[in-house]
């Protein structure tokens, strides 16, 4: 896996948009990097968009989501409204991009987050959620978020601590560093399962005794079987006899509501024949008077209907004659109105022939007047174009004054042009177009010019800068040479002093290992070593020499100091080395721009007057630009007369239209001052229409209405001549036999009523009967007992079951009780059988792995974990150096690993010993190791190593940079360094720098 780019936007405090594309130049150029910057500048927020791009955690917060960004104010630039962190990657399956972004709605409330990842050789995204997409980045990259964070992010620092801790200390950060606490809490799960299961085993043994304790024995349960059984057949009896009673008690009841119902019925026939008295009185005369009139019912009301029908003929004719009254009056005035709209006396039959002839005058006039307005319009238009550059407005109330107004602006504009003329020194042949084209040349030319003369002017300034510069710099250059020589030679001899009392150290402690050895030398005996047979220091050895220690740091201090000196004088004269170079360069091309500069401008501004100043070439333009504007001022004052002398006819021939117009408005206004001559004769002609017809209409209803009450009036006369015949003596006339007749509906009702009170008669009648004959044979069958003796027996009887009921019940309760915990005992029986099974296993375990602590089977594994991660680590320590291995410490050992010094024939010393250029390679390696363990199968391309080097030396620093040279050589990986160490930062030239401003932001720039 292998990062191809990092894009980000507004990410902490790097606001605005930014990209480190490892696929160009410089990166492709030099694979080793630092990211620079001081304390708080971001360099960690670009490690941040990585694992946030890929899978949406950061390491120093955990898991991002909106209420995480809202309540910490991590990832979103502060006062920014979105946010967004992209990497682009190469794995082993292609190309792809993982993307992380959030914003704000257009109320300013944040989003949730988006995340999502483009397939780059099907030039698409992938379609997933995006709580899917860190499982398809780790899918696609072969690592989970912490084995990427332990892959790619280098932590060396940890490691130097790792090195030199005890063995506790060891674990605790082994365990940190890699993540294997998992094996300490299956150690605690292993006891606590174990605990758990003998617990259940024993709880499960506790209920065993308490049931045997509710057991019922043998004998009492054959007792309370036996009792169970006689009180359940004695309660069987006491049932029936119960049954028995509360039918004898509901056969009371039957003869009781039979003698109720008796009696209710002879009331109801009682109150059924009074009903029927009082019906007889109120209604019987009406009826029996309506009966005799009955068989011509139809006759007489159809009498009575069509009196109703002439009366309201006669009142309707009344009506229309009062109508048509009103008709004649209507039409009279109408006449009058229109007589006076057309302004003349009129007749009916010549009325809308009169209207219509008016009608057409009138839109005449009115046409004439519309094409004298239409007229006058496009004379107006005609003028307003011609005087639309003179900024002229025409007074349409009084013409004259406009016209006098247009003489005084002719003459205005003659004058301007004479004095123009005079000005310009123009003739009238002469073409203002060619004179103008002319000047515009020239001045164009000379605008050139001056640009011209101002970078020559320039270019001589430059020049003469970089030429005193370069005195300066030669000044400055000739003592750094001697300077740098004997920096140089100061360096040369304290390394070699430094070396000579590190040799003298060695053999100090050479010559302390060997004490056992000298213990076992004679006088005489050749030494297996050397071969000398005197051996002075057999016994005693001479006291070792303590000051020699503070000699080396003392020297290590000057050498550093020398060194430093020595690097600043180099580096001085390679800077002022390489400013002067640029400066010749610069002054070569300015000098050769200047030639082409001087000889252009001569030939190229031969025909223009010759300046020698850059105020005098601006003059020239000014007096030029003055000559041009004076020529359109001229060409303007013409095009002006040209107008006024096009627009003056214009005005004349629009002061004639006006009157002619105003006389035609004059003549309508006389005949017509109304709005629509069409609309308002119309309105006259529908009037008049109207009330005709409305008097023909009237004229025909009266008619109608006539003939129909002759019609009506004959047919009444023959109807009463056969009512009288018909109608019974009793009946004075035709009117009383129709007050005889009742309503038929009302009629229908009242022999309905009657029906319905002499069938309730009958009912009850045949109820009564039917009632008494039931009511005998229910006496048949009755008890001798009264029904309260029965109720009191029942009352006991119920008693007593009662008492049998719960009885039973307990009795069955009991018997099920001791069948249940007889389920239960076998049941618990057979659980613990089961789970003394599985509890062996657990047992097992936790005698291997087990404790309360997981301390065991921790120390186990991170054992494992340590052995793999230092064979690991020496194979990466013999690419970066052939003289040391790792090993863990043997029991005699000190608790700190230890480094196998190789060059010292496999000599084992504590790491504690190690210079910190030793130890920083040792500590790489186990890093580089743990990125090898994380990422198992899987290359990884891309590494970021952290900070770690602000203690080193300038030697170890040299020599720990030549190591991470040589090792993304060998290896071809992108390798980060983050540092702010100055002389590092020197020493890498590809970087990205962090800076921060005053506003709390920081800016980034890729060098």
């Amino acid at each position: 896996m292998k990062i191809l780019k990092i894009e980000f936007e507004n990410i902490n405090s790097l606001k605005g948009s930014h990209e480190i594309d490892f696929t160009k130049d410089p990166f492709t150029t030099n694979s080793l990097f630092a990211i620079t910057g001081p304390t708080g500048s971001g360099k960690s927020s670009i490690l941040d968009v990585i694992s946030l791009a890929l899978f949406n955690q950061v390491p120093r917060l955990g898991k991002i989501t909106k209420n995480e960004i809202l309540a910490k104010g991590a990832i979103l630039t502060r006062n920014q409204k979105h946010a967004l962190a992209r990497v682009t990657y190469q794995s082993k399956d292609g190309v792809y991009s993982s993307q992380w972004s959030i914003s704000t709605n257009r109320n300013d409330k944040l989003r949730d987050y988006e995340m999502e990842i483009t397939d780059h050789q099907a030039d698409a995204l992938i379609d997933l959620k995006k709580s899917d997409v860190p499982a398809k980045n780790e899918e696609l990259i072969g690592l989970n978020y912490d084995q990427f964070i332990k892959a790619v992010l280098l932590a060396q620092g940890e490691f130097a601590q790792f090195l030199k801790a005890k063995k506790e200390e060891r674990g605790e950060l082994l365990e940190k560093i890699t993540g294997t606490g998992i094996y300490r809490q299956l150690g605690i799960k292993a006891f606590e399962k174990n605990k758990l299961a003998n617990q259940e085993i024993q709880q499960q043994q506790n209920e065993i005794r308490i049931i045997e304790g509710k057991l019922i024995e043998e004998d009492d349960l054959k007792r309370l079987n036996n009792s169970f059984q006689e009180k359940t057949g004695e309660d069987s009896k006491l049932q029936k006899e119960i049954d028995s009673l509360k039918k004898a008690i509901e056969l009371k009841k039957n003869i009781n509501d039979q003698n109720n119902a008796i009696s209710r019925l002879t009331k109801e026939k009682a109150e059924a024949s009074s009903k029927l008295e009082t019906f007889e009185k109120e209604h019987g005369a009406p009826l029996k008077a309506h009966e005799k009139v009955q068989d011509f019912s139809e006759d007489l009301r159809t009498w009575e209907q069509w009196g109703k029908e002439i009366a309201n003929l006669k009142l309707e004719n009344s009506r229309l004659e009062k109508s048509l009254q009103e008709n004649t009056s209507k039409k009279l005035e109408l006449k009058k109105e229109i007589s006076v709209f057309i302004k003349q006396q009129i007749e009916d039959d010549s009325l809308e022939e009169e209207l219509d002839n008016f009608r057409k005058q009138v839109e005449k006039l009115k046409r004439l007047k519309d094409e004298k307005g239409n007229e006058y319009a496009v004379k107006r238009s005609e003028f307003n174009a011609e005087v639309k550059d003179l900024n002229f407005t025409l007074n349409e109330k009084e013409p004259q004054q406009s016209l006098k107004e247009l003489e005084a602006i002719r003459s205005e504009v003659s004058k301007d042009l004479s004095e123009l003329a005079a000005q310009l020194q123009f003739k009238e042949a002469d073409d203002t177009g060619e004179k103008k084209e002319e000047f515009q040349r020239r001045l164009k030319l000379t605008r050139e010019a001056t640009r011209d003369f101002a970078e020559i002017e320039k270019n001589s300034r430059e020049l003469k800068a970089f030429q005193d510069e370069v005195g300066k710099l030669n000044s400055q250059l000739n003592g750094l040479p001697e300077k740098i020589e004997s920096s140089e030679k100061r360096v040369g001899h304290l390394k070699t002093q430094l070396e000579l009392l590190n040799a003298r150290k060695k053999i100090q402690l050479l010559e302390a290992s060997l004490e056992e050895h000298r213990h076992q030398l004679k006088d005489g005996e050749p030494c297996p070593l050397c071969g000398a047979e005197h051996h002075p220091y057999a016994t005693d050895l001479p006291e070792m020499d303590n000051s020699l220690d503070v000699e080396i740091n003392n020297a290590e201090k000057d050498l550093e100091s020398s060194r430093e000196i020595w690097n600043t004088h180099k580096l001085k004269f390679k800077n002022l080395k390489e400013r002067q170079d640029e400066l010749e360069e610069n002054i070569k091309k300015t000098e050769k721009i200047l030639k082409e500069l001087n000889s252009g401008f001569s030939e190229k501004y031969s025909g223009l007057d010759s300046h020698t100043t850059q105020e005098a070439w601006q003059n020239a333009c000014e007096v030029l630009e003055l000559k041009t504007g004076k020529i359109s001022d001229f060409e303007d004052q013409q095009k002006r007369l040209r107008s006024v002398t096009s627009a003056i006819p214009i005005l004349n021939d629009l002061k004639v239209i006006l009157k002619e117009g105003k006389e035609l408005k004059n003549r309508l206004l006389e005949l017509y001052k109304g709005n629509d001559i069409q609309r308002e004769t119309q309105q006259f002609q529908n009037s008049w229409i109207r009330i005709g017809e409305e008097h023909k209409n009237l004229l025909s209803r009266q008619k109608e209405i006539r003939t129909d009450l002759d019609t009506k009036q004959s047919r009444l006369s023959n109807l009463e001549k056969d009512l009288k015949a018909k109608i019974p003596n009793d009946y004075q006339d035709i009117a009383s036999a129709f007050q005889a007749l009742i309503p038929e509906q009302e009629c229908n009702r009242l022999r309905s009523q009657r029906q319905q009170i002499q069938k309730n008669i009958d009912d009850s009648q045949a109820s009564l009967k039917l009632l008494k004959e039931q009511l005998e044979n229910l006496k048949k069958l009755d008890s001798e007992k009264q029904r309260d003796l029965l109720e009191t027996e029942l009352k006991n009887q119920v008693e007593r079951s009662e008492a049998l009921n719960a009885e039973c019940r307990e009795l069955e309760r009991l018997l099920k009780n001791n069948d249940d915990n007889l389920n239960r005992l076998k049941e618990l029986r057979n659980e613990i059988a089961g789970k003394e099974k599985e509890t062996k296993r657990w047992r097992l375990l936790n005698e291997l792995i087990g404790d309360s602590k997981g301390k065991g089977f921790n120390d186990f594994a991170q054992d494992l974990t340590l052995s793999r991660l230092i064979k690991l680590a020496n194979v990466r320590l013999q690419d970066l150096s052939d003289r040391y291995l790792i090993a863990k410490p043997e029991e005699e050992e000190d608790d700190g690993l230890v480094a196998i010094d190789e060059h010292m024939g496999g000599q084992r010393r504590s790491v504690k010993t190690l210079s910190g250029g030793e130890t920083f390679i040792l500590s790489l390696s186990m890093a580089l190791a743990l990125s090898d363990l994380a990422s198992k199968n899987v290359e990884i391309n891309s590494l970021f190593i952290d900070e770690g080097f602000g203690t080193l030396d300038p030697e170890t620093l040299d020599q720990t940079l030549d190591t991470l040279e040589r090792l993304q050589a060998e290896s071809s990986k992108t390798i980060g360094v983050i540092s702010h160490v100055d002389s590092l930062k020197e020493r890498i030239s590809t970087q990205v720098k962090l800076s921060r401003n005053g506003q709390g932001y920081s800016s980034l720039m890729i060098t």
